[in-house]
């Protein structure tokens, strides 16, 4: 997959009108997901269709459940079949992840990567739990997912913000030697884009999003709020990232 000479703008987006909002304002790239609040799980079929009509690349996110990457065999799956499903719906590819007590769960990887039956296959943060807490090499985490046929990565860094884990980023970039996308994202604001385009980073990925008041949600229906994208926050990032140029 040939690598951005510029690096791209990926909205997080979560709901249908986000995805009219991206687009309309600059976005090169959706991640597609449902349910950021808990860091994002797999969008309906209905909202990966919808997606496809806006003319903007999108890649969903695969994930059956919020907390930890660890999966029983009934869930990864789910997940294969939810990959295909993605790229039955016309997806760019696609972005999953999932860890053992070790490191990368590879055996997990691999069936996904196969379900996806030659599509762009992206790894999600999970590689922050090892880049951050478990302390692994950049260079080491590279290696593992080139060797699973991993074609991107999206990640802070191990650090909690993006921004805060530049150099981690910028050493993942020289360790993929083009052969790996590198998408910076993790609690990004879009003051963020330039020092995180300086990186190197071939993406950067955020939601450019703001609470939005969607009526009263009753007793079953959790906050009466949702975080959507905004303009506003597409515009900054889109300016922020163009002000950044080519990569060097």
């Amino acid at each position: 997959m040939p690598l951005p000479t510029t690096p791209l703008l990926e909205i997080a987006v979560q709901d249908v009108e986000s995805g009219h909002v991206a687009r309309e304002h600059g976005a090169d790239r959706f991640e597609l997901c449902q349910a950021l609040g808990v860091g994002g799980l797999t969008p309906s079929r209905g909202l990966m269709e919808h997606a496809a009509t806006l003319g903007v690349p999108f890649r969903p996110l695969i994930r059956p459940r919020a907390g930890g990457f660890q999966y029983t065999d009934a869930e990864v799956a789910v997940m294969a079949r939810d990959v295909e499903i993605a790229l039955d719906c016309g997806a760019a590819g696609v972005v999953v992840g999932a860890l053992s007590e070790t490191g990368l769960d590879t055996a997990t990887l691999r069936t996904l990567v196969a379900a996806a039956a030659g599509a762009p296959v992206i790894v999600h943060r999970c590689v922050d739990v090892l880049l951050g807490a478990w302390g692994a090499e950049p260079s080491e985490v590279v290696g593992q997912l080139l060797d699973l046929g991993v074609v991107g990565v999206l990640s802070s860094g191990g650090a909690a913000r993006a921004v805060e884990g530049t150099d981690v980023i910028a050493d993942m970039v020289a360790a993929g030697a083009g052969a790996l996308e590198v998408i910076a994202g993790g609690g990004v604001q879009p003051g963020d884009m330039q020092q995180l385009a300086a990186s190197g980073a071939h993406a950067v990925h955020l939601s450019a999003g703001a609470p939005a008041e969607a009526g009263p949600a009753g007793p079953g229906g959790g906050q009466d709020e949702f975080t959507t994208t905004t303009a506003t926050g597409v515009i900054a990032a889109r300016t922020g990232l163009d002000a950044r140029g080519s990569l060097n």
